[in-house]
C-alpha cells in the first residue's frame, strides 16, 4: 500500500526544532535611572525597614513592582495613606510640586528618586516660568512624567501638545514662549512636533539638548538596526512603560513585518511564531534582563536559535543614590 508522503510538519520534527533567527538589540533593558530608582527603593528598605512607601510605582514594570512589594514597599498614589513616621519615595517619572509640598508639609521622611533626567526638565520648566516664558510641552496626556512636569510651573503656564494636529490647533500666542519634552519618546516623531513649534513661532526658545534621554535614544537606534530584516519584532516591557511602546512604534517604522508588546515569556502568544524565521528582541529602559534570558530560553526550548547581536552603543552611565538615604 502506498503510504502518502510526510507532511512539512512531521518533516520538521524528524528533523529537529526548526530553525530561527534572533536580532538581538543593544543597548537594551534597564537604564541609569531606571538602575537608580531600584536601588533607592532597595536601599530606603535596609535603611529604615519595611515598610518604605513609594509615590506611584518607581519605574514602569509589574515584575520590578512585585519584587519590591514582597520586599515590603508600598505603592501609593495619595500621600493621605503615609504614616508620619514613615519614608515616602518619589518615582523615577517625577512628580508636581504640589506633591513635594504636601510631603514637607506632613513632616514624611521624604526621599526623591526622580530620574536626574526628568530633574532637568523640571528645573528648564521653572526657569522658563521665572523668566515669563509660557512653556510648550510635547508629551503623552496623564503619564506621570508628563504631569509632574507640568506641575513644576502655575496652571496655564505650561500647554501639553501630544500631536502635529495639537501644533497647529494652538492659537496665536502672544509673549515669550518656550519648549521641553517627555524624555521618553519617539526621536523621529519628536523632531517633526519641534520643527512644526518652529515653524509657527520662530522666537520659541528650547533646551541646548534635546530632552529625549541618552537611553530612549540608544534602544531606538538599536530597534532601527535590528528591525529592518524581521518577520516579527519582540520588545519585553509592561503595556503602561511609555519608552517600551515607542520601541513598538520604532520597529514597524524601521521595517519589521510585525511587532508586539509582551509582559514577559509567559504572556505571549506562541502561535504568533508561525511562518516567522527572523524575530528581532528587545526590551524598554524598565524592563529587567532576566526577562529578555527567560524569553530567549522559551524560544529555545520550541526552536534551533541562532544569535545576531545588533550593538549601537554602550552606556557606561551611572546615577548616585539620594544623599538623603545616608541620614
Amino acid at each position: 500500500m502506498h503510504k502518502p508522503a510526510p507532511s512539512t510538519s512531521s518533516q520538521k520534527t524528524r528533523a529537529g526544532k526548526p530553525p530561527l533567527t534572533v536580532r538581538l538589540a543593544s543597548p537594551r533593558g534597564f537604564c541609569a535611572g531606571v538602575e537608580r530608582a531600584i536601588r533607592t527603593v532597595e536601599e530606603a528598605l535596609a535603611l529604615h525597614g519595611a515598610p518604605v512607601y513609594v509615590r506611584h510605582e518607581i519605574v514602569h514594570n509589574t515584575h520590578v513592582v512585585a519584587r519590591l512589594s514582597a520586599m515590603g514597599a508600598v505603592f501609593v498614589e495619595n500621600l493621605e495613606t503615609v504614616p508620619k513616621d514613615r519614608p515616602v519615595v518619589f518615582s523615577a517619572h517625577g512628580a508636581p510640586q504640589s506633591a513635594h509640598m504636601d510631603a514637607s508639609a506632613r513632616g514624611l521622611i521624604k526621599i526623591d528618586a526622580t530620574c536626574p533626567l526628568v530633574l532637568k526638565v523640571h528645573n528648564q520648566i521653572r526657569r522658563h516660568d521665572m523668566a515669563g516664558r509660557t512653556v510648550i510641552l510635547i508629551g503623552h496626556r496623564n503619564h506621570p512624567e508628563v504631569m509632574g512636569s507640568m506641575g513644576q510651573a502655575p496652571d496655564g503656564a505650561v500647554i501639553l501638545v501630544e500631536t502635529l494636529a495639537d501644533v497647529a490647533a494652538l492659537p496665536c500666542l502672544r509673549g515669550p514662549l518656550a519648549y521641553s519634552t517627555q524624555t521618553t519618546l519617539s526621536v523621529d516623531e519628536t523632531k517633526d512636533m519641534i520643527a512644526a513649534l518652529k515653524a509657527r513661532f520662530p522666537d520659541i526658545a528650547g533646551p541646548a539638548r534635546e530632552d529625549i534621554c541618552y537611553a530612549t535614544s540608544n534602544r531606538q537606534d538599536a530597534v532601527k538596526a535590528a528591525a529592518k530584516e524581521c518577520d516579527l519584532f519582540v520588545v519585553i516591557g509592561s503595556a503602561t512603560s511609555s519608552n517600551s511602546t515607542r520601541l513598538v512604534e520604532t520597529a514597524k517604522i524601521a521595517g519589521a513585518a510585525d511587532a508586539a508588546l509582551v509582559e514577559d515569556a509567559g504572556k505571549f502568544d506562541w502561535a504568533r511564531l508561525e511562518g516567522v524565521t527572523t524575530l528581532g528582541l528587545s526590551a524598554g529602559a524598565s524592563a529587567p534582563e532576566s526577562l529578555v534570558e527567560e524569553f530567549l530560553t522559551a524560544l529555545a526550548a520550541r526552536r534551533k536559535l541562532r544569535l545576531d547581536h545588533i550593538e549601537t552603543a554602550r552606556e557606561n552611565v551611572v546615577f548616585n543614590t539620594p544623599l538623603r538615604l545616608a541620614s
